[in-house]
């Protein structure tokens, strides 16, 4: 979103009108203003709290708000929270809107619909089970605007095609916020109670528990991505030929993963098997990555033990799973010519089948000092002729198609002159008979 299309931006004011739209009773309303100025304070609190603490927003409070007042109240309780909390990139101003009118209009949306079903006369009271209905029935509501706009805009800033944009984001987001709805649920009641608000305000104690933990979640998160990030950057040193390589493998076994309909989880986990599937270079001596003629037999050899030395320095690494398995196998052929075990067909992991795609696909694709790119076609021509044989035609479709769809700009990594032996530069067809250059056939 940070060169932000017009469409997109057209999308964003429409749902910012509607937005105010919502709130435009708010004058004439009749509203205990003191509770909707304590839960939109207590909102934008906890929500700077949450953003700094990377765990999200604080839907409890929203939640809550839709439950005890009336729709346009409910939806000015998102209002402050939404447009002062830390937005992670520009345009920070576009963002914020955006965030603001999306959860007003999800607020009041779900305000709304627990009204209709008499939701306030049965948090009163308070009627249970009865009052779950329609509280059950305002989260719906909220998963439901929250969807339905995060669609949009990714169809319309991400250029994401239709018929994925909206996929899985409702059933992804329901049960979580369902976990939500019962903590505002909760508030609601307790702040109806002779107990008042201070009880309700209790309610968040277990929240804040999940955050934290939720915190330390992302934590190790980051504590991963740092140490895949430090292997990389270790490898781009001492194979300057192929610097920025691994990230541009990830990021097409990631495009080759969700082609094939892939959960979340097993795309970022191809994503790590693309960026390190070269880790085992780190094992080979730095004099072979980087001579300038041919290699020797004996010295092809040595190179072709990159993938064992790099299963050997992840293979201790837990939360890679199955991307252990493309970094000792990437360099296998579906035929069984390749290296370094001979598997064939479906023996070899289909992580490993499919970062070999996408690593050949950007070593034709990238400008090397031994080699010159190709057009992003004719490598995937290449990559068709060789598919059945060396690749897994699957792989290449799925590659095939999320290019047609997203397209591929590619990188220089070396500077230089191409243009040594063609022993050096076997291009794809070359790659997949001599499997190793200095770059990542």
């Amino acid at each position: 979103m940070d060169a932000v299309p017009a469409p997109a931006r057209v999308y964003v004011t429409a749902v910012a009108l509607a937005a105010l739209l919502c709130l435009r009773p708010l004058p004439s309303l009749h509203a205990p203003w003191w509770a909707v100025l304590l839960l939109a304070g207590l909102y934008a609190g906890s929500e700077l709290v949450a953003r700094s603490r990377l765990v999200g927003t604080c839907y409890p409070v929203l939640l809550a708000g839709a439950f005890l007042l009336p729709p346009p109240a409910a939806a000015l309780v998102a209002l402050p929270g939404a447009l002062l909390s830390p937005v992670p990139r520009r345009p920070f101003g576009l963002r914020r809107v955006w965030r603001a009118a999306q959860l007003t209009l999800a607020v009041w949306a779900a305000a709304w619909v627990h009204g209709r079903l008499d939701g306030p006369d049965a948090v009163g009271e308070p009627a249970f089970p009865y009052a779950l209905v329609p509280a059950g029935a305002g989260v719906l509501a909220f998963c439901l605007v929250l969807a339905v706009l995060d669609g949009g805009i990714l169809a319309l800033a991400d250029h994401v095609p239709p018929s994925r944009a909206w996929r899985g984001l409702l059933p992804r987001s329901l049960a979580p916020i369902a976990v939500h709805g019962l903590a505002g649920l909760m508030m609601a009641v307790l702040w109806r109670s002779p107990y008042g608000p201070v009880a309700a305000l209790l309610v968040l104690l277990p929240m804040c528990v999940a955050w934290w933990a939720f915190a330390q979640y992302h934590r190790e998160r980051a504590a991963h991505q740092a140490t895949i990030r430090a292997l990389v950057q270790a490898v781009d040193i001492k194979d300057g030929y192929t610097r920025g390589h691994s990230e541009r493998v990830g990021q097409a076994s990631m495009m080759i993963a969700r082609e094939l309909g892939m959960d979340d989880e097993r795309v970022e986990t191809l994503r790590f098997a693309g960026i390190l599937h070269d880790v085992g270079k780190l094992g080979v001596p730095t004099r072979l990555l980087r001579k300038d003629g041919p290699l020797t037999p004996e010295e092809r050899r040595v190179i072709e033990l990159h993938p064992e030395y790099g299963h050997e320095m992840v293979r201790g690494i837990r939360f890679l799973g199955e991307a252990r398995a493309a970094v000792l196998h990437h360099h296998e052929r579906l035929d069984g010519s390749g290296y370094p075990y001979g598997l064939a067909g479906d023996r070899i992991p289909e992580s490993a089948r499919v970062v070999a795609v996408a690593d050949a696909f950007d070593a034709m694709t990238s400008t090397r000092s031994y080699s010159r790119a190709r057009p992003v076609a004719a490598a995937l021509e290449e990559l068709q002729r060789c598919a059945g044989g060396q690749f897994d035609p699957r792989m290449v479709r799925a590659l095939v198609h999320a290019l047609g769809r997203h397209g591929w700009r590619p990188a220089v990594t070396a500077d230089g002159p191409p243009g040594l032996p063609a022993e050096r530069a076997p291009g794809l067809a070359g790659g997949a008979r001599n499997s190793v250059g200095r770059g990542a056939p």
